[in-house]
């Protein structure tokens, strides 16, 4: 199969062709660290490895991402293996600064990048894995998964939620507070980007938020290295054991940061507990509910539902494979399933994060050089 990248013409392997070494499904942090190690310990660009990415450009999720959010509003990109993340003077958009530093790291290393491709399903064959593709059938011996969370929006059932005639948005969805201008937004969810949406739309609307559990506040003082450290032996506690995995900042808590304390100030951060129904102009709560000394409404009129309510893994490709447990996680060792070595996932459970991200990449690779190329190990 002839493909063209970065403007050059090669060969990657599709119907017919040899079984690649690895196929490495995404392009996000966690694939292209991948790749970059992958290349680095002896796996030829294409011919051995090749990365199928669905976006149509280079970025990830980043790509993605609203207009507002700005580098000065991430919590920090670690750097890709082998270059740092250029310097920002915090006021760039993030969709556009992190997708361009990206773009320049797959070009520095010529990595072997094919988009847009979906990987549609993988099933499992004697000699490796057969990849059904938008762009047809690719066999590797191996497979490393870096497909993350952003397709997977997640939005939880609630009573009504079929009948209310306002807008419903997820967080993937959102495009920017003017478009919520003079609304009432009900935001629902407690993690961190539910604390950023809130500081920004409550200065063009006005807002309620609506969460299943008190939020836990640390300081901006208490999250050491050995703290993050604990943190992450969390996560991968619960991978290893085949649960389905927590994010991060799930486990963490919130941080209330700078330029989130002037809505902090306006008392944007009282939080309502969950409601048990959704009308059709509004949500209802049930009599007798109301933690924190805030009894809620018995219902509120509301234009908007904001769904600040995560994402889940994107692993419905890997299906015919069989991984889950019926606990409904993936039992992991590593980045590597305990149902097949074979198979790493990157970017999962305790490497969600851009830095576990990047050692995962690393990882992965190893295990795969160490498995496939023996005597070069």
């Amino acid at each position: 199969m002839r493909v063209t990248v970065a403007g050059k013409t090669r060969t990657a392997p599709g119907v017919g062709a040899d079984v690649l070494e690895v196929a490495v499904i995404g392009a996000g942090q966690a694939g292209l660290s991948a790749a970059y190690h992958l290349v680095r310990m002896g796996f030829t660009p294409y011919d051995e490895v090749l990365v199928l990415d669905r976006n149509a450009a280079p970025g990830g999720a980043w790509q993605h991402r609203w207009d507002s959010l700005t580098m000065h509003d991430v919590h920090g990109i670690a750097n890709l293996p082998g270059v740092p993340v250029p310097s920002s003077a915090g006021a760039e958009q993030a969709n556009a600064f992190v997708p361009a530093y990206f773009a320049d790291y797959e070009k520095q290393f010529d990595l072997p990048v094919l988009r847009p491709v979906a990987v549609e399903s993988v099933r499992a064959v004697a000699e490796g894995f057969e990849l059904e593709t938008s762009n047809g059938r690719y066999d590797a011996a191996s497979l490393v998964n870096a497909t993350g969370t952003w397709d997977r929006p997640f939005i939880p059932w609630y009573p009504g939620i079929e009948t209310f005639e306002g807008r419903q948005l997820h967080t993937a969805d959102y495009g920017g507070a003017a478009e919520l201008a003079g609304q009432h937004v009900l935001v629902v969810g407690g993690g961190a980007s539910a604390v950023q949406l809130l500081a920004e739309i409550s200065e063009v609307a006005t807002t309620t938020w609506v969460t299943r559990r008190a939020p836990e506040w640390r300081t901006g003082d208490d999250f050491t290295p050995e703290y993050g450290r604990q943190v992450v032996a969390r996560v991968e506690e619960r991978v290893r054991a085949g649960l389905p995995p927590r994010s991060v900042v799930s486990v963490t808590g919130l941080h209330l940061r700078p330029q989130e304390q002037a809505a902090a100030d306006r008392g944007v951060y009282t939080r309502l507990p969950m409601f048990s129904r959704i009308t059709k102009d509004g949500v209802e709560w049930a009599a007798g509910t109301g933690p924190d000394g805030v009894a809620p409404p018995d219902h509120l009129r509301v234009d908007t539902i904001l769904w600040a309510t995560g994402f889940r893994a994107d692993l419905a490709h890997l299906a015919p494979l069989h991984l889950r447990e019926p606990s409904g996680g993936i039992r992991m060792d590593g980045t590597a399933t305990v149902v097949d070595p074979r198979i790493h996932l990157v970017g999962y459970g305790p490497s969600a994060s851009t830095i576990g991200a990047n050692r995962a990449g690393f990882t992965a690779a190893r295990a795969l050089r160490d498995l496939l190329k023996p005597v070069a190990a």
